[in-house]
């Protein structure tokens, strides 16, 4: 791809309803098809997904990353005693990033990563969005999981994380070489909703969730590797059958018959999988000729 496109990006500060400053870059191509929101996985940093947004920038969509409160260049000068509810990254971040970016004259798409899938049904303005098209979104209950990783996961949650949130008063991640620091109310709600085979709609304490979700109509795909121990493509399922009006399509990537490297739950972005972006691409453009027909 062009490098130029690269150097067009624009760092920005997006303000969300609650007067969060959340950084975010904008990749703009020079004739745009149409926009598209990258919905990050949790704590992952918005950098990881240049490479996917200078692709698409390339491909004529002008591309929006952002890091959620906490994480990254939206993150607190310390995170002990920083107070935040795990859904604040759609329902105000997201939703902020959404505003700024859509037009009704262009379609505006969404690529989410793992969270970015979950997100999608909680956004108070999802209507502004034309297609979903997710990967590696499941459902987090370690019961979807192969056994080594359950028991991998199983320990995180029961005795690594508590102690470490208990000497620092958040999950000091970066610590354990596991990715970035996590806020303590992510930790704790991500902790709990794990627990469940259907995650948090199955969480007593958050009623209504699984109306909002039958609410939407949009178009979505989601894309599961079949090596991806957090996201299996029966956790995906799971989590997904409750988009249950949506225009909604599953698909099964096994890696070594698509001709790419392993996949796991982090390669759907890294440049290997280049091949899997043009697929998400070529849709976006179907349905934004078939937007244009109507």
């Amino acid at each position: 791809m062009s490098h130029s496109h690269g150097d067009l990006s624009r760092r920005l500060t997006l303000t969300a309803a609650d007067g969060y400053a959340l950084g975010a870059t904008l990749f703009p191509a020079e004739q745009p098809l149409g926009k598209i929101l990258v919905g990050s996985a949790t704590g992952v940093p918005r950098g990881f997904y240049r490479r996917f947004a200078e692709y698409a920038a390339a491909r004529g969509y002008t591309t929006l990353t952002l890091d959620y409160r906490g994480v990254g260049e939206s993150r607190p000068a310390t995170l002990k005693g920083f107070e935040m509810d795990y859904l604040d990254w759609a329902r105000l971040d997201l939703a902020a990033a959404l505003e700024h970016l859509h037009q009704p004259e262009l379609p505006t798409f969404m690529v989410g990563h793992s969270f970015g899938g979950h997100a999608f049904g909680l956004l108070p303005n999802h209507q502004h969005v034309s297609g979903l098209y997710t990967f590696g979104t499941g459902a987090g209950w370690h019961g979807w999981m192969p056994v080594a990783e359950r028991l991998k996961v199983l320990t995180m949650w029961r005795i690594i994380g508590p102690l470490v949130t208990r000497s620092k008063g958040y999950l000091a991640w970066s610590k354990l070489g596991m990715g970035e620091d996590l806020p303590l109310g992510v930790y704790r709600q991500w902790k709990r909703w794990c627990r469940y085979p259907r995650y948090f709609f199955e969480d007593p304490s958050m009623p209504g969730l699984e109306e909002q979700f039958a609410q939407i109509t949009t178009p979505i795909i989601a894309l599961n590797a079949t090596d991806d121990l957090w996201a299996s493509p029966a956790s995906r399922d799971a989590f997904m059958s409750a988009y249950r009006q949506a225009d909604y399509q599953g698909l099964t990537l096994i890696p070594a018959e698509a001709g790419l490297p392993p996949i796991g739950h982090m390669g759907y972005f890294r440049p290997s999988a280049q091949p899997l972006w043009q697929n998400a691409l070529n849709w976006f453009d179907q349905l934004g000729q078939s937007r244009q027909a109507a």
